[in-house]
């Protein structure tokens, strides 16, 4: 991972996400999961390119099930939107670079 995402996990969740003080990008996934592989560099060119307006993460869902539980992630690659601590958008499996941008854009 670039330097533009961060690893999330259980014990930097708070911080990192509920507390972030601008919109987060979370990208649920797992290392044994194909479409999350897909996904991952479309995740790593809009953190590059929405620096400073949104925060992108990943949180392997193996690593940290209670987070996935919490939000009843049931498949993945799951990408949430977060902003002021709430989930505004949702969106399940590979999208395109297009669509992900145009959704996270709709709620800055």
């Amino acid at each position: 991972m670039a330097g533009h995402v961060i690893t999330l996990t259980e014990s930097n969740w708070h911080s990192e996400v509920i507390n972030s003080s601008i919109p987060v990008v979370v990208d649920f996934w797992a290392p044994w999961c194909g479409p999350c592989r897909i996904i991952a560099p479309i995740i790593e060119e809009l953190a590059a390119e929405l620096e400073g307006k949104v925060k992108f993460g990943k949180l392997n869902t193996d690593e940290n099930p209670n987070i996935a539980m919490q939000y009843g992630i049931r498949a993945i690659p799951t990408i949430m939107l977060f902003k002021n601590g709430e989930v505004v958008d949702t969106r399940i499996g590979v999208q395109p670079k297009e669509a992900l941008k145009q959704m996270i854009l709709s709620h800055l």
